[in-house]
């Protein structure tokens, strides 16, 4: 890989970009950021790997999401991991979007008490489709990701909980979607939403953690 830094019209002077700790200088026509992201998920290819993470300025982009233009930057780092521990990978996106929603539901919490009630339904069955995304992504696992279970639940275990979890709590959001107000729709999402939401970006912080050690050590991790 070459380490020049380059010019980029709109970036701050001379832009930085690193893949896995090495600098990069994509082509000339490669200037905004969706295109460099293009490039560096393609070198990540040539090298039989995927990009996992990208950060714009030192802020953490989600992956899972478009990426939104910006007209002033002046460093991008990306990170890879190996095809082969697509796992990794699957855990990162579940936290990008487990992440997402509870900053969604964070907003929401208030921004229902601002609107009618129609407009309040609207906003929370758009959320109901956010909770369920890290779940799914979770049950994308093998089921052997994250090693023997050593007499704790297993994977496929806490995968079913987890999906047991969220159809009950969208039961119990939806229910509160027929009062009269938007008060209790609001108390849902802070009181039910946001503490499940909270617990699963720990849980899945802490199941993440554990795969890049045992990546690192060539081991399967151990769910703790």
């Amino acid at each position: 890989m070459r380490n020049e830094s380059f010019d980029v019209p709109g970036a701050r002077g001379k832009i930085e970009i690193t893949l896995d700790g090495f600098p990069v200088l994509p082509p000339l026509e490669y200037r905004s950021l969706p295109a460099i992201r293009c490039y560096l998920e393609t070198l990540a290819l040539e090298r039989q790997r995927i990009l996992c993470s990208l950060s714009v300025d030192d802020e953490a982009i989600n992956l899972a999401l478009p990426l939104v233009m910006e007209k002033n930057f002046y460093r991008i780092t990306a990170e890879t991991i190996p095809l082969e521990e697509k796992s990794l990978l699957a855990l990162k996106t579940a936290l990008q979007q487990a992440d997402q929603a509870r900053a969604c539901v964070e907003t929401a919490v208030t921004l229902v008490l601002i609107n009618d009630v129609g407009v309040a339904r609207d906003l929370w069955w758009n959320l109901a489709k956010q909770l369920k995304e890290p779940v799914l992504t979770l049950s994308l696992l093998p089921d052997n990701a994250c090693g023997p279970a050593n007499g704790r639940a297993s994977l496929t275990q806490l995968r079913k909980w987890q999906l047991e979890q969220v159809a009950a709590i969208i039961k119990d959001v939806d229910a509160a979607c027929h009062a009269e107000d938007t008060i209790p729709l609001s108390n849902a999402l802070e009181k039910r939403v946001l503490p499940w939401l909270q617990n699963l970006v720990e849980l899945i912080t802490l199941w993440h953690e554990t795969a890049q050690a045992g990546s690192r050590l060539g081991m399967s991790c151990a769910v703790v």
